[in-house]
């Protein structure tokens, strides 16, 4: 039993209690261990960008030991309006979504209704019988269709080594079920199962639609009702409502001569009506926060388990060995959707080894570090490819980690 006295006093001496994190309260930057003056250079960092035109606005978030050191909204919402970025502004977060989902996952191994070593066959029967592509990617030489050696499993979904090309080819599909069984209907191996690290939005399509028939739940409620509730992500949607979209980040790209206007429609657009597991929610910064501290806190959040010490454990490690290419970063390694520094050559941004991370197509990025108790959001929404190695993601990592102070 915990001393309530120590307790009490350690309540005392804070704003408020890691038990109940709030990511929307800031407080002193002292109660974190972190240095004020250089957390004050984060937004004034990231004003340069705006000014610059790299990008119309940012909401950032750093918090540590369960306390939110700093809340930063810098720049424009929507640059054409006019409207200033809000701290609880609402970004397309793209494959930010994909940890989500593998949490969605290890809840069901957590109670033992799905095996990471489980074929995937086992439970989703257009699977049975997919073929292995010998000649990979490139398609050149003996391209003939063979057996692959083993079966893909759920765990090679989660570290994208499945083999699986990266998406199902063909028209948007109605549901998710429908989406998965035409893409698996459709696409033969590009390499064998755990070989090679190949990323693979059909993967995570996968998992999603793994998840509806283990629940016999719809991918997005059951992602609704065991995850995002309990952590109170009152902002996090699949489709967003209504009453929300004037808080919507407007969606920006770099033309040829590097000027920075409005996108037009993205490709995967088009699948809208469909619940994402690879890449479809829409979030703030404070509900990221919400998920990343009941990792760093090993499942707790405000008091209730959401994963296991196991789960978290298994999803925040190196699962993926010394395979090349992982998250196309050097130093890195794979969990299960994450991203994760496994030796010093990848902590070129002051992260720790062990530090977990994943961003998303249109730029937005969070991580944590459990050897500092750290985590960062940075939100900002521009296409142009991922912003995992941008010039903004890289000043604001290594700002937050560098106003760590004790």
């Amino acid at each position: 039993m915990k001393n309530p006295v120590v307790i009490l006093f350690a309540c005392a001496t804070a704003i408020y209690c890691a038990e109940t994190f709030r990511p929307e309260k800031v407080g002193p930057a002292a109660i974190a261990g972190m240095d004020a003056a250089r957390l004050a250079r984060i937004p004034a960092k990231m004003k340069e960008f705006v000014d610059q035109g790299t990008a119309a606005g940012f909401v950032l978030l750093v918090a540590r030991r369960g306390h939110v050191a700093s809340l930063d909204a810098v720049g424009f919402q929507d640059r054409e309006a006019k409207t200033l970025m809000r701290t609880d502004s609402i970004f397309r977060i793209k494959s930010m979504t994909k940890p989500m989902t593998a949490a969605g996952v290890m809840i069901l191994v957590d109670e033992a209704r799905i095996g990471l070593l489980d074929p995937v066959e086992r439970y989703l029967p257009e699977y049975k019988g997919i073929r292995l592509n010998p000649c990979g990617i490139t398609r050149q030489g003996n391209c003939d269709l063979v057996n692959p050696s083993r079966l893909i499993t759920v765990r090679d979904l989660l570290t994208h080594t499945s083999g699986l090309p990266d998406g199902p080819p063909g028209a948007p599909a109605a549901t998710l079920a429908e989406k998965v069984q035409t893409g698996a209907g459709r696409v033969s191996l590009v390499a064998e199962p755990g070989t090679v690290w190949r990323y693979s939005n059909l993967g995570f399509a996968t998992l999603g639609r793994l998840i509806e028939v283990v629940s016999g739940r719809p991918y997005d409620v059951f992602m609704a009702e065991r995850l995002f509730k309990p952590l109170g992500m009152t902002d996090t949607h699949y489709f967003l409502p209504a009453e929300k979209e004037s808080r919507l980040a407007a969606l920006y790209t770099l033309d040829a001569a590097g000027k920075l206007n409005r996108a037009p429609a993205q490709p995967g657009d088009a699948d809208a009506k469909i619940p994402g597991p690879e890449g479809g929610l829409f979030s703030t910064a404070s509900d990221q926060a919400r998920f990343y501290q009941m990792l760093l806190d090993m499942g707790l959040f405000n008091g209730q388990r959401i994963l296991s010490v196991a789960a978290v454990q298994a999803m925040t490690s190196n699962q993926t060995g010394e395979l090349k290419g992982v998250e196309f970063s050097p130093g890195l390694g794979m969990g299960f959707g994450f991203g994760v520094v496994k030796e010093p050559l990848g902590t070129y941004r002051y992260q720790s080894v062990g530090s977990f991370m994943k961003g998303g197509a249109y730029r937005t990025l969070a991580w944590g570090d459990p050897a500092r108790s750290l985590l960062g959001i940075i939100m900002y929404q521009r296409t142009n490819g991922g912003g995992d190695t941008a010039p903004e993601t890289n000043a604001f990592v290594t700002l937050a980690e560098a106003a760590v102070d004790r």
